[in-house]
């Protein structure tokens, strides 16, 4: 997967939000306007392309007061669209500078 690709869908408004995005965002106090701006600004860390029913990535970027956030996103290539799987704060016990799991 492409980050472009995520980023254009982002860009264009071609989102789909998941319940459990939705819960895990407002669990974490994370807004839906830093969610798609640490995507946008962030990097692809890990990449799921066996993942069904699209391939997806997981995005490490910061919130707009620095803090990592890391975002799971998945891709559908024949509408274009881009499907935010899940968000949460990482926990520095479990990641290296936010980008490498321990």
């Amino acid at each position: 997967m492409e980050i472009t690709d995520v980023l254009n869908a982002v860009q264009s408004g071609r989102i789909r939000i998941t319940d459990h995005a939705d819960e895990e965002a407002r669990s974490d106090r994370v807004s839906y306007d830093e969610i798609f701006s640490s995507a946008l600004t962030g990097t692809i860390i890990e990449d799921y392309p066996d993942d069904k029913p699209y391939p997806s990535c997981l995005i490490a970027g910061n919130t707009f007061k620095g803090a990592p956030v890391h975002s799971v996103w998945a891709y559908n290539k024949e509408t274009r669209w881009a499907v935010l799987v899940t968000v949460y704060r990482p926990d520095p016990a479990r990641w290296i500078n936010w980008k490498r799991r321990i």
